[in-house]
């Protein structure tokens, strides 16, 4: 028999206060949550420790940080970098690309590709789902998509060459090897481990030809055009060395880059059919600069950057295209790029200097290379959401306040490729089994391959 509650009881009376109040939530739920918010804002800045001599140090490490990348690397790194995807978006055959990763494709063909695919991309783990969904769903293998979607991230030439410029050569290459295995290694298991379900899905497709939307430019003035747009971006960064032929490149770095930079101009003339006044007149007003600051370099290379980006503005059709491209990922990479590097600031500090976290608490965490420690950096990194590029001074300030190399390795490794939002959207599009095998894959390399790296390679 159950027992009756009078309506004025107080269990009744609580049930029902609970009830208006889970109502008024619902009716009032968007307005509620910007209450919250505001309140949390309110408290966090009412709170702050201002005055304390840590809090304050932070602070300046984060604007200290901030400063010396705007100085060291935006111009010299980044400005190109904007030129050079967005020349991608406009210029390469998406079609072509496609056909690769296709399911007719000879299997090491497509995984070759998709490994590498990441070099001709500037995109967060976020930016790649939409490219991994499209290429998916029209029909690519499950093994090159998955490589692709590691590699779109996890490899493009802007983020290994700031890896080697500011975390070193050597952390630079182990992370561009590694993230080309780990691409091919994941789409052969991906492959396997789905075979028969992915010859069921192959065989209820009918057979798609990929659109090509080629130009009419020649294959090897396309390769010309952008294997010079690299050359200048890696010379124009070359860092310095001791002996050998690597202080010698270092020695000749900017003639090189002026060098590549006048091979460009004419290609641009005799073959992209751009203005030989304007062409002249932009390389004239390089070279003047170059000659009158001898010691700053990077006002001419970037006048020369901006040149081109206005001189390919004034071009009617794929020229201004390859102007709005490049736009767009400077609109969208560098505000959080610059957020990122402030904040690792005042997270972290600059190396040799602590921020807001003392430098026993990483130490005790990843310091040293043991495989906890290499476990816990990539499982960090796995969740953790990394805007392009941000990874290289978040990883530079850990390394600062005592990392170790493996365990800074594992992050890269593991970090740019995922994130907790990339989970989300990769198990809508492939579903919940598959998500969690690739996630693990990545995390169990990225742990065992800075564990390798951190006991043999320091």
């Amino acid at each position: 028999m159950s027992r009756i509650i009078p309506a004025d009881s107080p269990a009744k009376m609580s049930n029902g206060w609970r009830s208006r109040l889970r109502a008024l939530w619902k009716e009032n739920r968007t307005e509620g949550r910007v209450l919250l918010t505001i309140s949390a804002v309110f408290l966090a800045i009412y709170f702050m420790p201002v005055g304390t001599m840590r809090f304050d140090n932070a602070l300046l490490e984060g604007v200290y940080l901030v400063h010396w990348y705007a100085q060291e690397h935006v111009i010299l790194c980044l400005l190109p970098a904007f030129l050079i995807a967005g020349a991608m978006a406009v210029y390469l055959s998406q079609g072509a690309v496609m056909r690769f990763l296709g399911p007719s494709a000879p299997k090491p063909v497509a995984l070759g590709v998709a490994s590498v695919s990441g070099i001709l991309l500037a995109v967060c783990s976020c930016t790649v789902l939409p490219l991994f969904g499209g290429i998916y769903r029209r029909g690519a293998g499950l093994g090159p998509a998955m490589a692709f979607l590691y590699s779109g991230p996890a490899i493009n030439i802007l983020a290994i060459v700031i890896t080697a410029k500011v975390l070193g050569a050597e952390l630079g290459l182990a992370r561009a090897i590694g993230a080309i295995v780990f691409a091919i290694v994941i789409g052969v298991i991906m492959h396997l481990l789905y075979r028969r379900e992915e010859a069921s899905r192959a065989a209820s497709q009918p057979n798609r030809a990929f659109d090509s939307n080629d130009n009419d430019r020649p294959l090897a003035d396309t390769v010309i055009f952008f294997t010079l747009m690299v050359g200048m971006l890696v010379f124009a960064n070359w860092a310095a060395a001791d002996s050998g032929v690597w202080h010698l490149i270092y020695t000749w770095k900017w003639p090189l880059t002026a060098l590549l930079g006048g091979g460009f101009a004419l290609l641009l003339v005799s073959r992209w059919g751009w203005s030989v006044g304007r062409v002249l007149a932009l390389a004239v007003t390089v070279a003047v600069l170059a000659l009158l600051f001898p010691r700053t370099p990077q006002l001419a290379f970037a006048v020369a950057v901006v040149g081109i980006a206005t001189l390919a503005a004034l071009q009617p059709g794929a020229g201004q295209e390859w102007f709005s491209q490049s736009w767009d990922f400077t609109k969208q990479i560098l505000p959080l790029l610059l957020i990122g590097v402030l904040v690792a600031g005042f997270l972290l500090g600059r190396p040799g200097y602590e921020g807001i976290i003392p430098s026993p608490w990483v130490d005790a965490a990843v310091g040293g290379n043991s495989l906890l420690a290499n476990l816990l950096a990539s499982v960090l990194g796995a969740f953790m959401y990394f805007a392009t590029l941000t990874e290289v001074p978040i990883v530079q300030g850990l390394l600062g306040a005592g990392m170790g190399k493996g365990p800074a390795l594992a992050l890269l490794l593991a970090g740019p490729a995922l994130s907790l939002p990339n989970m989300l959207v990769i198990r809508s599009i492939i579903g919940t089994e598959k998500t969690v095998v690739y996630c693990a894959l990545v995390v169990v390399m990225a742990t065992f391959s800075g564990f390798i790296y951190g006991a043999f390679g320091s």
